[in-house]
């Protein structure tokens, strides 16, 4: 089974690396209707509810009522989706849309996989680990699909992408459902969802994530040191006081697991 609507991506991507190479200082692209409609509602479906023990939901200090999970059983319908997003089809059409070549998958999903945030959740603005933990490879994509029907704006949970250097924000991109979204991971690639969300009972953010990399090192970044994620504050005195009390929820998680 394909989950990709492959004929929307080939009849548009000209218009998608048009998009994709336009954006700056770092650059990025929608696209919505990314899956087969039947496709999209059968991962919706499947998707695990919050209180599943399937989750990993771990506060950090910049992040706050998040789970991830990246472990999937063979011929799950979700191994069966990441398998196709890690495959070869896919990776020489990015490269196409993105110009990056020798594209590499992750099949351990290190990072990615189901993200659900809750009510209250967030994530700072940020810039990614940049070099896989055990390959060591550059991280060069983000591709990110949601999964979030009926999604309105009083809910926030926007992606927001950030040029830090003009201290600005380039765009907000809400998190409808089966929109794709892929950006550029580099020194200058911030984003992150940092006003925590406001959902009724039930309503939760749901999203998949994939992460690309090339074995050389991009041009220009071979003398950069590896680092983990680097977070910044985009608003203020709130974000700073969020920040502290999300701090203080992450250590009482450790004390008590202790």
């Amino acid at each position: 089974m394909s989950f990709i609507n492959w004929q929307q991506l080939h009849t548009n991507s000209k218009t998608y690396r048009a998009s994709f190479q336009e954006k700056k200082p770092f650059r990025y692209l929608l696209m919505d209707h990314f899956l087969l409609q039947e496709a999209a509602d059968k991962l919706l479906a499947a998707y695990p509810a919050p209180d599943q023990e399937v989750w990993n939901a771990t506060t950090y200090i910049h992040q706050k009522n998040k789970l991830q999970k990246s472990k999937f059983e063979e011929g799950s319908v979700f191994q069966q989706l990441f398998d196709e997003l890690n495959g070869y089809e896919l990776r020489a059409f990015l490269t196409e849309i993105t110009g990056i070549p020798s594209l590499l998958g992750d099949e351990k999903l290190f990072g990615g996989g189901l993200h659900q945030s809750m009510n209250g959740a967030f994530l700072n603005v940020h810039v990614d680990f940049n070099r896989h933990p055990e390959t060591k490879f550059y991280r060069r994509l983000n591709l990110l699909i949601y999964l979030n029907k009926d999604w309105k704006e009083d809910y926030e949970g926007a992606i927001e992408f950030w040029d830090m250097e003009q201290k600005r924000q380039m765009e907000k991109v809400w998190p409808i459902f089966n929109r794709c979204v892929v950006f550029e991971t580099n020194e200058i690639s911030f984003h992150g969802h940092p006003t925590p969300l406001h959902t009724p009972p039930g309503i939760t953010r749901k999203s998949l994530a994939v992460y690309y990399y090339t074995q050389a090192a991009p041009s220009g970044l071979d003398q950069v040191p590896e680092h983990n994620t680097i977070f910044k504050n985009t608003e203020g005195v709130a974000g700073r006081w969020k920040t502290f009390l999300s701090g203080l929820k992450a250590l009482k998680e450790r004390v008590a697991g202790s």
